[in-house]
């Protein structure tokens, strides 16, 4: 006989995905395989999901809703679950992130998260030692569903030159995501510039921060370091690290000078690289 674990459908938000699919699948009269074989993937998949031993994909979640007709049940689900699985220090913020309506975002070490490539946030994840990386991975590019939606926020976002030369993940990787950021050229809500070396001296050399505006609510300014995140509204702090900002633009590329970098950046440092018989490899 199979023994099935209780959940506490309480005690998290995947507990409650996982009680609500074994539910809904048993009402339907589905065993675990059949339901695996209608959305293709295994019947342990379906299980480890269903005793929140694994993490559901958005994926995963719009074929489930299609197979059982449950009418989008498990696609608003996931979101809830997936931000769950971030840090809890990080999950203020992840929340505020997706109701900002301006986001100013300065990156010294590393590309924004909302900017990501999956294998390079993975690689990032990886190397900051993420508890549960498939996980953590998934929650990271979760977050970008804010990009998608109608109204998407405006962001604007200042990498440090240095970014673009810190490898994560190997060749492959960093050229994808180079590309990735040159993806953003035509989003008229998305605007990247590159603050050169050749800038010198700047107002920001304790590190990346990042200013969120809403429609309603008051400015708030965000800092992390290692397992801890600095989130603020008050106004002094706010209108100091505005101003920062306001200096770090004026001091880096324009918009079009700095994909032009990035992609001279991807092409010489991260390019196809010739063997010693004259392949070319990637």
């Amino acid at each position: 006989m199979v023994n099935i674990r209780a959940l506490d459908p309480s005690a998290s938000p995947l507990d409650y995905y996982g009680a609500e699919l074994r539910r809904l699948r048993e009402e339907a009269g589905l065993k675990q395989e059949i339901l695996g074989g209608i959305i293709f993937c295994t019947g342990s998949l379906i299980g480890q999901i269903e005793t929140a031993r694994k993490v559901p994909t958005r994926d995963f979640s719009e074929r489930v809703d299609a197979a059982l007709g449950t009418d989008g049940v498990f696609s608003r689900l996931v979101g809830l679950v997936l931000r769950s699985q971030l840090p809890s220090w990080f999950q203020q913020y992840a929340e505020m992130e997706a109701r900002a309506a301006y986001i100013s975002s300065f990156q010294a070490q590393l590309v924004y998260g909302l900017l990501q490539t999956p294998d390079y946030a993975r690689a990032v994840l990886r190397a900051g030692w993420a508890d549960k990386l498939d996980e953590a991975v998934a929650a990271r590019i979760d977050r970008q569903q804010i990009l998608v939606r109608e109204r998407p926020p405006l962001i604007w976002v200042v990498l440090d030159e240095a970014v673009l030369y810190r490898p994560f993940g190997g060749r492959d990787v960093m050229r994808n995501q180079l590309q990735h950021l040159l993806g953003f050229r035509d989003r008229r809500e998305v605007r990247i510039q590159v603050l050169p070396f050749g800038a010198g001296e700047h107002p920001a050399t304790v590190g990346s921060f990042n200013v969120l505006r809403f429609d309603r609510d008051p400015d708030i300014f965000y800092a992390e370091s290692y397992g801890s995140a600095n989130v603020t509204a008050n106004p002094e702090t706010v209108r100091d690290c505005t101003h920062r900002y306001d200096h770090l633009q004026a001091a880096a590329l324009s918009v079009e000078d700095s994909a032009a970098l990035i992609a001279r950046v991807q092409e010489e440092r991260y390019g196809a690289q010739p063997e010693p018989d004259g392949r070319t490899v990637a």
